[in-house]
């Protein structure tokens, strides 16, 4: 893992199109903006463990139906 300290209004560059500012910092919170193509999708690292979370969890509940009812049999 890289990792960089930047101020207010300065940005990092990843590759040709991508570029992430810092905003503002207010306390322990830092507002960044991310300039990408749309073709690129961003998402908040807590969305993605989420959904990954609940669909472990429906996979599981899916299986235990499943060996449940190949049991009836």
């Amino acid at each position: 893992m890289l990792v960089l300290s930047r101020k207010v209004n300065e940005s990092i560059q990843i590759a040709d199109n991508i570029e992430i500012r810092i905003l503002e910092v207010k306390g322990d919170t830092v507002r960044i903006g991310i300039e990408a193509p749309k073709s690129i999708e961003i998402l908040r690292g807590e969305l993605v463990q989420s959904t990954t979370e609940t669909n472990k969890e429906a996979l599981t509940i899916d299986m235990d139906l499943f060996t449940q009812l190949m049991n009836k049999e």
